[in-house]
């Protein structure tokens, strides 16, 4: 590639970042669909543990007596009317996205109390996704970078992500 002078290289090059932008920022909104579906997918349902993140303690007998008089399900952790697992979304900006849940109760249980045993929500979200957003956002930067997917499959590509 030959540039007939330096404001065209100009050109070129700030064309390159816009399109390594726009690349990683699909990628990473298509990462952040998939940790908020996973999240969502875990309540209600025992989570082993995953790294750091302790496997969640089986409920109270207590608060599944208190569950079945409200007529919430039995033996779903997290799970009762509904609306905790629908408070999760997300946001992207450009290089930045934010997961999480607009539940105020879902950071006691993401944590734990002296009284609640942690039921960590997001972190495992986070972990079961790792390979798919590595290979997301290696892609991405390599669509941005080289403007279509080439990455050798010796590298572990498949062209699916």
């Amino acid at each position: 590639m030959e540039f007939k002078d330096l404001g065209s290289l100009a050109m070129h090059l700030a064309g390159q970042e816009a399109a390594l932008l726009a690349s990683l920022h699909a990628g990473l909104e298509k990462c952040a669909e998939r940790v908020e579906r996973t999240a969502k997918a875990e309540i209600g349902h025992y989570q082993p543990g995953i790294g750091p993140f302790p496997a969640w303690a089986e409920l109270a007998e207590s608060t599944e007596e208190h569950k079945a008089k409200m007529g919430y399900p039995a033996e779903s952790p997290l799970r009762a009317s509904g609306e905790m697992g629908e408070s999760f979304s997300h946001t992207t900006s450009v290089l930045e996205s934010v997961i999480g849940s607009t539940d105020p109760k879902m950071v006691y249980h993401e944590f734990g109390t002296p009284k609640i045993p942690a039921r960590p929500v997001m972190g495992p979200a986070l972990l079961t996704n790792k390979e798919f957003i590595r290979r997301t956002l290696g892609a991405a930067t390599v669509v941005g970078l080289i403007g279509g997917q080439a990455i050798h499959a010796s590298l572990g590509y498949d062209g699916k992500v």
